[in-house]
C-alpha cells in the first residue's frame, strides 16, 4: 500500500483520525511526532519521532526512514511542523510547495509582505522593531497588535488609543517569550482593524487551482479586544456574489504566496468596502474541528483526513464535495481563568436536538487560561441539521447546559 508520512505534533488531537482514515483509504501512515513514543519500538514503521526544530537532522532521520519503508507524500498537520514537512517533502522529492512560500504563511509579515507586492486585498500593516513599541500605528486606531508567529488567536489583541498600544505590545511580547521560554527580542506585527463579518475558507490546491471544500460563516462578532473563535457553520448564508468575492480573495492570497499544492484554510473578512484577507495557512482546519467536514463522491463517504490522505499521494480528490446536509461546531470558550474544578451539564446537552456529539478535552486540576494568552478550547460541541441556523440554534443551546467550575489560582507566601 502506498505510504504518508504525517507530521503530528504530541499536543494534536488528530493522530486518531489520521489513523482510521488510513485504514479506510488503504493507505499506511508513518505518525512522525516531536516527543519520543515509548511505543514506537514496537511500530517502527508506524511511528517516528522527529526534532521539529532541527530540519538538518530531521530530513537525515527521514532519509534513513525511506531506505527501508518507502514514502508517497508527506502532511504537515498542524503550524508547528508544516514547514518541515515540506522541507522534507523536497529532500525526497516528493509532492510539495515552494518552502519560502509554506514559511511565509507561519510568519505574519512576511505572508503580509507577499499579499502587499501582488496588491492583495488586506489590512495596513507595519512592523514594530523590538526597541520602538511606542509609535502609534500610522494608519491610526484602532489597530491589531499580534505576535509574528503564534496561532489561533493567541497574543492578538484590538487597541483602540495610544495608552492601550504601548501596554498591548508588552503583553504580546511577554507571551511569545513563555511560549519560547526565553527572552528574545520579538518583533511585533500591528494591522488596520477591519471591523465586518468573518468567514473561512476550508479547501485544496492542485497545481496552483483552488478547490473549495467548504466555507464557514463566523456568527459570532470578532471585535475584540480579544478574538476568541467559537462557532463555525457551513454551508455559508452569505450571497452567492459575497462569497465568490471571498474565494477570489483567497485565490489571489495563494497564488501571491506561491502556493501550489495541499491543503489551505483561511480566515476572510468583510464590510461595505470590500473582502480582505486576515490569514492563509498552508495546513487544513486544526484540532477537533475537522469531524464537522464529510465528504462523498456519490458512491463513499470520506472524512477531511481522508481527502488529504489522497491528495498526498496524487489522487485527484476534487470529484468529492461536502455533503448537503448543514453542519457545524462550536468550540467552547473559556470565560474565566482558574484551575477547573467540575464540569456540569454536558449530558443534558447531548440531549439537544441537533447536537451529534460533545467533546471535553480538559480535566479536574487542569489550568484554564482565556485569550490572549491560552492557547486551547476545553471542549467542543458538533451540531448537524437542514439548515445552518438549525445548527447554530443547537450549539447555542448545548452551550447554555455546559458549566465549567474553577476555583482561583492560589501562591503560597
Amino acid at each position: 500500500m502506498p505510504r504518508v508520512f504525517v507530521l503530528i505534533p504530541s499536543t494534536s488531537y488528530r493522530a486518531k483520525a489520521f489513523l482510521h482514515a488510513g485504514t479506510s483509504a488503504s493507505i499506511d501512515i508513518t505518525v512522525a511526532s516531536d516527543r519520543r513514543n515509548t511505543l514506537a519500538s514496537f511500530n517502527p514503521a508506524g511511528l517516528i519521532d522527529l526534532p521539529y526544530d532541527d530540519a538538518k537532522e530531521a530530513i537525515r532521520l527521514v532519509r534513513e526512514f525511506a531506505s527501508h519503508h518507502l514514502l508517497d507524500g508527506v502532511i504537515g498537520v498542524d503550524d508547528e511542523g508544516v514547514v518541515l514537512a515540506h522541507q522534507i517533502a523536497a529532500a525526497l522529492q516528493l509532492r510539495h510547495n515552494p518552502v519560502k512560500s509554506v514559511a511565509a504563511t507561519r510568519n505574519k509579515f512576511a505572508m503580509r509582505t507577499f499579499l502587499h507586492q501582488a496588491g492583495v486585498s488586506q489590512p495596513d500593516f507595519y512592523m514594530i522593531e523590538s526597541g520602538n513599541r511606542r509609535e502609534a500605528p500610522a494608519f491610526g486606531f484602532p489597530c491589531v497588535v499580534k505576535p509574528l508567529s503564534l496561532s489561533g488567536s493567541r497574543g492578538v489583541i484590538r487597541v483602540d488609543n495610544e495608552a492601550e498600544f504601548a501596554y498591548a505590545c508588552e503583553r504580546v511580547i511577554g507571551i511569545v517569550q513563555k511560549e519560547r521560554q526565553s527572552c528574545v527580542q520579538e518583533c511585533v506585527l500591528t494591522e488596520s482593524f477591519i471591523d465586518g463579518e468573518e468567514v473561512a475558507l476550508e479547501g485544496v490546491l492542485a497545481e496552483g487551482e483552488l478547490h473549495v471544500f467548504a466555507l464557514f460563516d463566523k456568527p459570532d462578532p470578532l471585535d475584540g479586544p480579544f478574538f476568541e473563535e467559537t462557532i463555525y457553520v457551513t454551508p455559508s448564508r452569505h450571497s452567492q456574489k459575497r462569497q465568490s468575492e471571498i474565494i477570489a480573495c483567497v485565490k489571489d492570497g495563494v497564488a501571491a504566496l506561491g502556493l501550489r499544492r495541499g491543503p489551505v484554510h483561511a480566515e476572510v473578512r468583510f464590510n461595505d468596502s470590500g473582502v480582505f484577507l486576515i490569514e492563509i495557512a498552508a495546513r487544513s482546519i486544526g484540532g477537533f474541528c475537522s469531524k464537522v467536514l464529510r465528504f462523498s463522491d456519490g458512491q463513499k463517504e470520506v472524512s477531511l483526513e481522508e481527502l488529504l490522505l489522497r491528495d498526498a499521494i496524487g489522487e485527484d480528490v476534487r470529484s468529492f464535495s461536502r455533503e448537503r446536509s448543514a453542519a457545524g461546531v462550536m468550540m467552547l470558550p473559556i470565560r474565566k481563568a482558574g484551575i477547573l474544578s467540575s464540569v456540569s451539564g454536558v449530558e443534558v446537552a447531548r440531549e439537544v436536538k441537533g447536537v451529534e456529539e460533545i467533546i471535553i478535552t480538559v480535566h479536574s486540576g487542569k489550568e484554564m487560561i482565556p485569550l490572549p494568552e491560552g492557547g486551547t478550547y476545553p471542549g467542543f460541541i458538533f451540531g448537524r441539521a437542514e439548515t445552518p441556523q438549525e445548527v447554530e440554534t443547537a450549539l447555542r443551546s448545548a452551550h447554555k447546559h455546559i458549566i465549567f467550575e474553577t476555583e482561583e489560582i492560589t501562591t503560597e507566601a
